[in-house]
């Protein structure tokens, strides 16, 4: 069972899995969201994650299909009422290493990569990184290496 709690976090999903994105406010958690969503990911939740007894990630009812556009706004999309977390992606401003160690966060105790939002690549390298996790793609070395067996 998992202790309920309110994260300060975004939350995008395909087939009923999540990323939890993470990171200090203004880190670029609504933009790679927004990124995440043109590449087929379904919104659950910006700006504040609830997680609930049975682990699964919604949204505060009073933001559901909200998102801020930074420049626009607040905007309303379709979004998804839950889905369960298998990734957190903490969101920093510096280069993550070439070949990370494999690592869990300590809050979800769900496997999780350092990546930077910024670059244009940013929502291809997380697409991947939660396609290793979810078991449709493979990888070699690093990050998530082993973490599967």
């Amino acid at each position: 069972m998992v202790r309920p709690m309110l994260m300060h976090a975004s939350c995008a999903a395909r087939d009923g899995l999540g990323i939890v994105l993470t990171g200090e406010p203004g880190s670029g958690k609504s933009d790679l969201l927004l990124r995440l969503l043109d590449r087929g990911f379904d919104l659950v939740a910006d700006d504040q994650v609830a997680i609930g007894e049975d682990g699964m990630a919604r949204p505060p009812e009073t933001l559901a299909g909200l998102i801020e556009v930074r420049g626009l706004g607040i905007m309303r999309f379709p979004f998804v009422e839950s889905a369960r977390p298998v990734l957190v992606a903490q969101l920093a401003h510096r280069t993550p290493p070439r070949l990370p160690e494999p690592r869990r966060d300590p809050v979800l105790d769900l496997p999780a990569i350092a990546i930077d939002p910024r670059p244009a690549n940013a929502a291809q390298l997380l697409t991947l990184a939660f396609d290793t996790v979810t078991g449709r793609a493979r990888q070699q070395t690093g990050a998530f290496t082993g973490a599967f067996a």
